[in-house]
Parts: C-alpha cells; structure tokens; sequence
C-alpha cells in the first residue's frame, strides 16, 4: 500500500522521472474518470504512471498510457483496459491555458502524481514541462552530489 501524507492525501502512483527529464513550470490537480475496477485496483495502490502524458484529443485533455492493472476480484465482463485513454477533468480555462503553452511554447504537459485526496477522490497532479538537455542534467547531478558531501561536512563537523 502507498504511504498516507499528513494532509490526507494517499499517493498511489509517482513520476519520479519526470523531475529528472523536464523543467516543471505550472502543476495543475485534474480528476480522472475511471470506471469501478479501476478505482479499486488503484485504492490497492496498483497503477504506473512512469510512461504517461497528457495529450489533446477531439474534444478535451487525455490521460495517455498509464497503467491500472485489472482488479482480479471482478468477473471478466466487468474489467477495464489496463492502458487505455482516461479523461482528465479540468476547467475550461485551465484547458486553454494548458493548450496554448502546449501549442505555442512546444511544451509537454507530464503526470507528476496519482493519489486520492481526503475526500477519497481520485486525483492527477500535472505539471507544464520543458525538456532537459544533457548538460542540463549533468547540471543538477553535479549539485546533488555537492548538496550531499556538504550535509556530510557539516554532520562529522557538528
């Protein structure tokens, strides 16, 4: 099971990579619509979110290869496409302003986070993303490095 926060939200799934590949500008909380085998393979704390994007289609904002797997409890006729398209509930200015980043700027929109917050609602936390060159990210493992020797130091110096 995934570890509850102090301000009630239960993570299920986490996009750690995404931190490591993009600049993440704007975040957003989005709901998605699931059906009921999905909403309990999740409270099993079952789903990946590591290979997912967001993307416009037809008429709104799609959750795009995310992983739920089946709820093996539930007969066949009931279950769910494991990678298939979830819709993403947002407004309509929040759309717009996703859309025209998106379109103008050339950035991506990324799925940092899966949880259900206190109400027992499942959430999407989406970020604006910009990609990370290659110095970019040698960058910042250099400062990790450097952030770790100093927390080091200081904890042997007292």
């Amino acid at each position: 099971m995934a570890a509850a926060k102090d301000d009630g939200r239960k993570t299920v799934a986490e996009n750690r990579k995404a931190r490591h590949e993009f600049f993440l500008t704007d975040t957003w909380e989005a709901g998605i619509m699931l059906t009921g085998t999905e909403v309990k393979s999740l409270r099993k704390g079952q789903s990946n979110i590591g290979e997912s994007y967001a993307s416009f289609e037809d008429d709104g904002l799609y959750l795009v290869n995310s992983y739920i797997p089946e709820y093996n409890k539930a007969g066949r006729f009931f279950q769910h496409e494991p990678r298939r398209k979830r819709r993403l509930l947002l407004h309509k200015a929040e759309m717009a302003k996703i859309f025209q980043a998106v379109e103008r700027k050339g950035m991506t929109v990324v799925p940092v986070e899966m949880y259900f917050n206190a109400r027992g609602i499942a959430k999407l936390k989406l970020a604006l993303a910009e990609g990370k060159k290659l110095t970019d990210k040698r960058q910042d493992a250099a400062k990790r490095d450097w952030q770790r020797q100093k927390a080091r130091i200081m904890r042997d110096k007292g």
